[in-house]
């Protein structure tokens, strides 16, 4: 029986069936007993598929552009793990490589929900204002997108609530200062990422601040008694659980009535010795023609020269014994097990310290 097939022993010949039987074929025979039709056809069909691989790959290209010009403009990147604790570890061992930065906390720790608990929103507010003055260089290219994104939520959050807007506006104006300063040092690798994309950011956080300026809150319907119907006890006794100068200040320009009320010299004292020491009211006291102490003068002065104190009703906490990083109100698996593990709440600022090693 004939060998079916292209035989090993004579390259580039065939054997082919014809009603003589079974014949050795070269490929230059076959080439030649080839038709003209079935060459045009061929060359047609070779023009076709070449053409769709360029029409397929102009659509590749385009494609990714979209996508490419999308993830540097208005991407909106996913928080990532939404976890309610995380392990910090500051140093490699056997067991794991590497060590937790400012940057994978920000990212894996559950940042999205905490900015709709009121609970929580103060604290993300003022950890991200902490991160604006010193510490976004050192954020990974993510990290960066992250706190963007966060941003947005927490103004879009503000915007819908109306509440919490001056805060939010000293953070953007803040963010903005240093993100001036910080792109023009682009070519240090201060910040991660294309240089427009930092400017289509800076763009963004003009438009928030002008929808911020052009919130306009409406005064409730009165359905009953309100502030102004209340006694002057209760009155004084609201006013008391202020705890920044700027909300009674603005509580008597909004409210004449309450206005004498809000000058009284034992808030503001109240409020000097809440936020400040003895030793720092002593170093700046004012004294009036009377002889009296100018405590509403010294309130504003002492919080140029010193930070104020800072309380939150949830923080997070970190546990010393397993090294766990988690809110206030979440059991990891040391305090589910030993309910008496030592723990400590970590303020804005010592969260940003705990990552300094």
């Amino acid at each position: 029986m004939p060998f079916l097939g292209q035989d090993w022993r004579s390259p580039g010949q065939n054997w082919t069936k014809t009603q003589e039987g079974w014949k050795k074929t070269t490929a230059d025979e076959k080439n030649n007993n080839v038709s003209v039709e079935s060459f045009c056809k061929a060359e047609e069909e070779e023009c076709f598929n070449k053409e769709n691989l360029l029409i397929s790959l102009s659509y590749d290209m385009a494609a990714k552009k979209r996508k490419k010009d999308q993830m540097n403009n208005n991407t909106k990147v996913p928080y990532f793990h939404r976890e309610k604790w995380i392990y910090v570890h500051k140093g490699s061992t056997k067991e794991r490589h590497g060590y937790c930065t400012l940057g994978e906390a920000f990212n894996r720790l559950d940042f999205c929900s905490a900015i709709k608990d009121t609970r929580r929103f103060n604290y993300v507010v003022r950890l991200l204002e902490l991160i604006a003055k010193s510490k976004l260089p050192s954020l990974s290219g993510v990290a960066q997108k992250n706190y963007m994104n966060i941003l947005e939520r927490v103004v879009q959050k503000v915007l819908d609530d109306q509440q919490n807007v001056r805060p939010i506006k000293e953070l953007l104006q803040m963010l903005y200062i240093s993100l001036c300063g910080l792109v023009q040092d682009m070519g240090k690798s201060v910040l991660v990422g294309n240089i427009n994309t930092w400017l289509h950011r800076m763009e963004n956080i003009l438009q928030w601040q002008q929808q911020l300026d052009n919130i306009q809150i409406k005064r409730p319907t009165s359905t009953g008694m309100s502030l102004t119907d209340l006694p002057v006890s209760l009155q004084l006794n609201i006013m008391q659980r202020l705890t920044d100068g700027r909300d009674l200040v603005s509580l008597g320009q909004v409210c004449p009535e309450l206005g004498p009320l809000t000058e009284d010299r034992l808030l503001w004292k109240r409020l000097c010795q809440y936020h400040f020491t003895d030793r720092q009211i002593r170093k700046r006291l004012m004294v009036s023609d009377k002889g009296q102490l100018e405590w509403k003068k010294m309130y504003f002065k002492l919080s140029r020269c010193y930070p104020r104190r800072e309380e939150y009703i949830d923080t997070l906490h970190f546990c010393s014994h397993c090294h766990i990083l988690f809110w206030k109100d979440t059991n990891h698996p040391c305090t589910a097990n030993n309910p008496d593990s030592c723990t400590m709440a970590l303020s804005p600022q010592g969260f940003i310290n705990l990552f300094n090693f």
